[in-house]
């Protein structure tokens, strides 16, 4: 499958969304609203809930699955207000020790005017700063698409994982086509350029485990959510400050 191929795969419709993994993964879960500044943004959910019994925070950026669930979602593509409401529920968590999981899908933070003029990049500037710094284990794990600011501001955790049609970028392949030589048709050939795949991703440690998809059944989510735990109940036996300077340099080596 070539690089243009799985970026079509990881857009594909009734590709399993955020909201998906959660009622697949996460036991009880609550969902938690706002960022006690200005709205809820609702192309990113958060709550609390439990995975094999353990606490935890889920925080995943939704696109909504038919035509007026992906409006209501904004399509995956969040605003300031959003990042907020994640470095929130963040901050909550490591107040009471609960690991924090996120689920990413998305294409990009949104670039409307009412975003930023409400300080979009120094609300992902934040979340990743303040994800860096939090002192209780974090996974990220990217199910779709992974584009740009607006999936980093919720990967700058202790481990990154991608489901293997999944693609993680600074730009997306139009976008990058675009720029590179003013021809959107090239768009087969940025995606090579960019090193998005999963198999790419790994070999240049920008992600720790590829997650075989095994069709999105119900042994993929079992499967998963064992992982989940066990890396969990291994992370919180490591003391809180060198979770934040092993995250710390684990960025750094970028």
């Amino acid at each position: 499958m070539s690089a243009y191929d799985i970026v079509l795969k990881s857009r594909e419709k009734g590709r399993p969304t955020a909201v998906k993994y959660i009622e697949n993964i996460v036991e009880g879960f609550i969902e938690l609203h706002g960022d006690r500044r200005f709205a809820d943004d609702k192309a990113i959910i958060g709550g609390i809930g439990r995975i094999g019994g353990m606490p935890v925070t889920v925080i995943g950026i939704e696109k909504g699955e038919d035509t007026a669930d992906k409006i209501a979602h904004n399509f995956g593509c969040a605003h300031p207000e959003g990042y907020r409401k994640a470095v929130r529920l963040m901050k909550e968590a490591e107040k009471f020790r609960r690991p924090v999981l996120c689920f990413v899908d998305t294409s990009g933070a949104y670039c409307g005017i009412g975003a930023e003029e409400r300080g979009q990049s120094e609300a992902i500037a934040m979340s990743i700063l303040d994800m860096i710094r939090l002192k209780t284990p974090t996974l990220s794990v990217i199910i779709g698409e992974g584009g740009s600011g607006g999936a980093l501001g919720l990967c700058a955790a202790d481990e990154v994982w991608i489901t293997e049609t999944s693609t993680y970028s600074v730009i997306s392949p139009e976008g990058c086509a675009s720029i590179l030589w003013k021809d959107s048709g090239r768009v087969a050939d940025a995606s090579e350029c960019l090193k998005l795949t999963a198999g790419d991703l790994i070999s240049l440690g920008a992600v720790e485990k590829v997650v075989p998809e095994e069709g999105f059944g119900e042994a993929f989510y079992a499967k998963l959510k064992e992982d989940i735990a066990v890396f969990f109940r291994k992370q919180k036996d490591v003391p809180a400050e060198r979770l934040v300077e092993n995250r710390y340099r684990r960025f750094r080596k970028f």
